[in-house]
């Protein structure tokens, strides 16, 4: 994708008004880094094809696809609804809703045959959770998914979720709650397609600094139902949803299921958010709302800040954050040795998490200037339970290496329940928490 581009320029100048031109340079030198990525769209082989198409399922689920449409391109609104007939998992109904001024989308909806496509026409238009919660009402499938009306599915989009809710079902005797998948974005006409979004497994922390789930989201219908949209937080409706589900379900995310695939395709144009982020600035209010909102409802004392990236936040709590939530074992810190993270945050296999990465860089996906979850944190830099403080002496007793030990105090953390947030923003040399 060419890096100097109208819409770029205008990105970097906007950073730069706003957070400081100098770290708008190093933001424009990251961004070249990561979009001279390459970057090759999956293509569905014809036999990989029939092979789902012709797969005989123990147990079918309904998905039901709800498309709330608004004066949406007609170009768009076809290969939209093209997208979702070309699933190679058959056991579907594509909900649109449509609440535009015109019956231009009627009228287009005349050229398919298909039954599983359902039309409704709304009174007005009241708002995208509104107009959503409208198509909820009419959805007949055990799982609802979302799809915006200008944006298309990859083939196998319901394979692979219907894959994964059947692997779960025999794994643990259960279905899973929510599952979401990878996704990437895509030019205005769908030719090039980039920057693609690999995700984590469920990771609350993270969660509350980003909507890093968006899309493809699929939820069970008798939960979605029960939560619903709420209008206040249009624009970020989406992340309100799953903050409300999760703390439904429970902080620990059983149930919830990361599908690691590309499967979803995020149109950029001109009124796109994802080219355009100011565009639509009442979203990214409306997700930190959302948070603010999660937070309140855990009865945590925080405050919800934009980072100076928009859609990311940074939760400030107030006084000890161990005493404000009950689920951390420890909270940790990183540190830098010439000016590149040397440090802070272990993944299960030992791995420095962002090791090497300049202090100016904010990582992939922004991830690396993120709060979040993390296997085990370095126990040099650390804030630990007070009821935990005997164990992580006694393995400092018997361990001397760091790493080994650090990756001993996250282990048995985990096994007690517990979770541990890394926080690259904050600094921490060796402390422990009191009640």
């Amino acid at each position: 994708m060419a890096i100097f581009t109208l819409a770029n320029l205008k990105k970097a100048y906007r950073y730069g008004r706003k957070n400081g031109f100098l770290p708008a340079f190093y933001a424009a030198v990251e961004r070249t880094f990561y979009q001279k990525e390459r970057y090759e769209k999956r293509i569905l082989q014809p036999e990989e094809r029939r092979a789902q198409e012709e797969t005989l399922w123990e147990h079918r689920e309904m998905f039901s696809i709800l498309v709330p449409a608004y004066d949406t391109q007609i170009g768009h609104f076809h290969e939209m609804i093209d997208s979702v007939l070309r699933q190679t998992y058959p056991v579907f109904e594509l909900i649109i809703a449509d609440a535009s001024p015109s019956d231009k989308l009627k009228e287009e909806l005349k050229y398919y045959k298909d039954s599983r496509i359902i039309y409704k026409k709304l009174a007005k238009n009241r708002g995208i959770s509104e107009n959503t919660n409208e198509a909820l009402q009419w959805a007949k499938g055990s799982y609802i998914c979302l799809l915006d009306h200008d944006d298309v599915l990859e083939a196998d989009a319901l394979y692979r979720m219907m894959e994964a809710i059947e692997r779960e079902r025999k794994q643990s005797r259960r279905l899973p709650w929510i599952l979401y998948s990878d996704e990437d974005k895509g030019d205005g006409e769908m030719s090039l397609f980039y920057e693609p979004h690999r995700k984590m497994k469920f990771n609350l922390d993270l969660l509350l600094s980003n909507n890093y789930i968006c899309h493809f989201l699929v939820m069970k219908a008798e939960l979605m139902k029960e939560l619903g949209f709420r209008k206040e937080f249009d624009g970020a409706q989406d992340h309100d949803l799953v903050l409300r589900a999760v703390g439904r379900l429970g902080l620990s995310g059983e149930g919830i299921i990361h599908v690691p695939c590309v499967l979803y395709h995020w149109r950029c144009h001109t009124r796109s958010t994802a080219l355009n982020p100011q565009s639509k600035m009442y979203a990214y209010e409306a997700g930190r709302r959302a948070v603010e909102d999660f937070c309140r409802q855990q009865g945590w004392k925080a405050e919800v800040i934009h980072t100076r990236h928009l859609g990311y936040f940074r939760v400030a709590y107030e006084g000890e954050i161990l005493q404000q939530r009950s689920d951390l074992a420890a909270v940790g810190g990183s540190f830098l040795t010439r000016g590149r993270i040397a440090g802070g945050a272990y993944t299960e296999e030992g791995e420095i998490l962002y090791r090497g990465l300049p202090k100016q860089f904010s990582g992939y996906m922004h991830r690396a200037i993120l709060q979040q979850d993390v296997f085990a944190v370095d126990i040099r830099h650390i804030q630990v339970r007070e009821e935990l403080i005997p164990l992580l002496k006694d393995i400092e007793k018997k361990e001397k290496d760091v790493a080994v030990a650090s990756l001993m105090f996250g282990r048995e953390a985990a096994a007690r329940g517990y979770r541990i947030l890394w926080d690259p923003v904050i600094k921490i040399m060796r402390q422990t928490s009191s009640r």
